[in-house]
């Protein structure tokens, strides 16, 4: 090769290499200003005077590679700004799919509250039945020793059973609610209501003489009191435990939707962050454009692409002419190495 970079030949030289105008193909061939991988087959051999002179070919080679690093930065930038935003905007998904997760996290433990009081109530529902049901059972035990005490003991001479009197007794209160009855009628009426009440009363207080009898009516009283008390409970206890029922009910209806408010924010999050990260690549892969690029200017200009350039033998005519004609493939740096080898 000579000083000015053409290859020695009787009058010819090879057409110029656009190679400094792109990055080279995958596997580190050059490519032509069509993009084609250039190989020995492609090169021609033409009159020396047709082609341009090595400082003019390599000052608009390094023109174009300026231009290209610019687009390449431009590039990243514009990917890195995406990139940033996109993940900004992850940040603030993030955030708010916390902010669900924690409201969610709460409403569940109070849902769960409402739950186990339920419980707690419905157990005490349980067993206040219980106790009714057992004071309804001494209630009518009781009530049954009763009559059988009364049926036992016979009236005074001459007086009407009790049971006879209580069923006169209705029969007129009956008769006084379902009978138009004039205001002397009516006074006749309620004046027998209050004789057989009276008598009523008469032989009670006869029976209570007893002392059996008298214990009967009070185990009476004590079974009908519990009886009653354990019923209130019952009402009261069930209408707390659905309260509380109602309120788990609510809460995990408030749940779910939290739930489905997380998952839409997840996945909305995973389709940012997986923009973010195509971007990042797209950036990275900008800046190794950029950095290749450089390294050709760098050669370029007369030095070296890295430590390991300066470690090997310079490029050498015959070499590169013999692997063209084999066919084989040839970088960038393969030719800005040969470049600078001539120019020495």
């Amino acid at each position: 090769m000579s000083r000015d970079g053409k290859l020695d030949a009787p009058g010819f030289a090879p057409a110029r290499l656009e190679t400094l105008t792109s990055m080279g193909s995958e596997d580190g061939a050059p490519l032509g200003a069509d993009g084609e991988v250039i190989r020995a087959a492609q090169f021609e051999l033409l009159p020396a005077e047709r082609v341009s002179s090595d400082g003019e070919s390599l000052a608009d080679a390094v023109e174009e590679l300026e231009h290209k690093r610019a687009e390449c930065n431009e590039r990243a930038d514009a990917h890195r700004a995406t990139r940033d935003r996109l993940n900004a905007e992850a940040r603030t998904l993030a955030d708010r799919r916390g902010s669900i997760l924690d409201e969610l996290h709460a409403k569940s433990a109070e849902a769960q509250d409402h739950r186990h009081h339920r419980d707690e109530l419905n157990e005490q529902v349980r067993e206040a039945k219980r106790l009714r049901e057992e004071s309804n059972r001494r209630l009518q035990e009781a009530s049954d020793k009763l009559e059988g005490l009364k049926r036992s003991r016979p009236p005074r001479q001459g007086a009407v059973p009790v049971w006879r009197l209580r069923k006169e007794l209705r029969e007129l209160e009956f008769r006084h609610m379902t009978s138009a009855l004039t205001p002397d009628q009516e006074k006749r009426l309620v004046g027998e209501m209050q004789r057989l009440e009276l008598a009523i009363r008469e032989q009670d207080d006869q029976f209570r003489k007893d002392p059996e009898i008298e214990g009967t009516l009070q185990e009476l009283a004590t079974a009908r009191t519990d009886a009653e008390r354990h019923h209130a409970a019952v009402g009261q206890l069930a209408e707390d435990a659905q309260r509380e029922h109602e309120g788990m009910v609510t809460l995990y209806m408030g749940v779910d939707e939290l739930r489905r408010q997380a998952d839409e924010v997840q996945a909305k999050l995973i389709e940012v962050k997986g923009n973010a990260d195509e971007e990042h690549r797209a950036h990275i892969a900008a800046i190794e454009e950029v950095r290749d690029i450089e390294k050709m200017l760098y050669a370029s200009r007369g030095g070296r692409a890295s430590v390991s350039y300066g470690q090997e033998e310079p490029a050498r005519e015959e070499d590169f002419l013999a692997r063209l004609k084999k066919g084989e493939k040839v970088s960038t740096e393969d030719l800005l190495d040969l470049q600078k080898g001539g120019r020495g």
